[in-house]
């Protein structure tokens, strides 16, 4: 594997007010579907798993990056946590040991 692994651990980019984060977030994953500017694979952990279900502010960005070829992963162990098995709506379960296999092969940037 090669290329770059974004991990998403909240809904919003940036600590301070959690609505601008939440703006900034929704920005950053729009944008990230421009040419030239897609990762190999999103893995979305902690609270970020919130952002693929089916009520997210986001689902539509989302859902593009997936079918531009971005590998979408959510944790499972956080969709149990937060009771949200049933509710993903973008891309697909993911344990920790997928994490940790992407994490050691590719470029990890943390948001």
């Amino acid at each position: 594997m090669s290329g770059k692994a974004f991990i998403i651990q909240s809904e919003g980019l940036g600590r301070g007010d959690d609505k601008l984060g939440k703006l900034l977030m929704a920005n950053f994953l729009r944008l990230l579907g421009e040419p030239g500017l897609k990762p190999a694979e999103i893995i979305f952990w902690n609270a970020g798993v919130k952002l693929l279900t089916e009520n997210s502010p986001v689902l539509e960005h989302v859902k593009k990056l997936a079918e531009q070829g971005v590998d979408i992963k959510a944790c499972t162990t956080c969709l149990e946590y937060y009771d949200l098995e049933e509710k993903i709506a973008a891309g697909e379960k993911s344990t920790m040991g997928q994490a940790i296999e992407a994490m050691m092969s590719r470029d990890v940037i943390t948001l």
